[in-house]
């Protein structure tokens, strides 16, 4: 596995976190309370977040009572979680396409798109049986993907963002199967801007449904948006996958 992929460097950046975690903090919990609603998981359960980041969604979930693990490629942000860590949470560097902890967890969590970014199927493929190998029989994978169709459909090419001392400039494009995005960072103090470049696999519900009973995950549910309201192929922003666990 390269060292070089994007998401490697992009991640592992500040301006990765400035761009997309000063979203708002009050929406992505009440996300994830209506979540918990839905899935009613029983007291002190296992928890995995797949690609936690600096970990806030998995601190939500510990702040619940429940034993939570997060995983991360990023360095810098296992360690900004680690220092934010209280007695129900841990968090380690790992790539989501090695194996982890077999037959251990009864949830799995995979928010806000964080997966699509590599090369081939058959790395998808393997961060998907990462995640089914690591929960218990019967254990539950939840997936938070962007809707490809509604993302076409409401496509913008270009836009500025300010945030802090931090302007960035969005450049996006898109081919048959992968989303592009251009982010040129500029500051006063940059003699000239930091640029990275996100590619995120254009996934169908169909694509996850065959990837997912492959590794022995069967689809129980799909809302479209953080409402939890039902899916609908052009119309919802979102692609919210409940799966099972059916086999081992």
């Amino acid at each position: 596995m390269s060292g070089t992929e994007w998401f490697n460097e992009w991640f592992d950046t500040p301006y990765y976190h400035e761009l997309y975690f000063k979203r708002d903090e009050a929406e992505a919990s009440a996300f994830i309370d209506r979540l918990l609603v839905y899935l009613n998981p029983p007291p002190a359960c296992t928890m995995l977040d797949v690609a936690c980041g600096r970990g806030r969604h998995s601190l939500h979930l510990a702040s619940k009572g429940f034993e939570v693990t997060g995983i991360d490629i990023s360095p810098s942000s296992i360690d900004h979680a680690k220092a934010q860590s209280g007695p129900n949470a841990q968090f380690f560097v790992h790539d989501m396409r090695q194996p982890f902890w077999i037959n251990y967890f009864d949830f799995a969590f995979n928010f806000f798109t964080s997966f699509g970014y590599f090369r081939t199927r058959r790395e998808h493929e393997a961060a998907l049986r990462t995640i089914a190998q690591s929960l218990k029989k019967e254990g539950v994978f939840v997936i938070d993907y962007l809707n490809v169709h509604y993302a076409e459909d409401h496509f913008k090419h270009s836009f500025d963002l300010e945030q802090e001392r931090l302007n960035f400039h969005i450049t996006k494009w898109m081919d048959e199967s992968h989303f592009y995005k251009k982010i040129e960072v500029e500051q006063d103090s940059f003699t000239e801007p930091m640029v990275y470049t996100e590619r995120v696999s254009k996934f169908s519900l169909g694509d996850f449904t065959e990837m997912l009973a492959y590794q022995g995950l069967q689809v129980q549910d799909v809302f479209g948006d953080y409402q939890l309201g039902p899916y609908h192929v052009r119309n919802t922003p979102r692609m919210i996958i409940v799966a099972k666990k059916v086999k081992n």
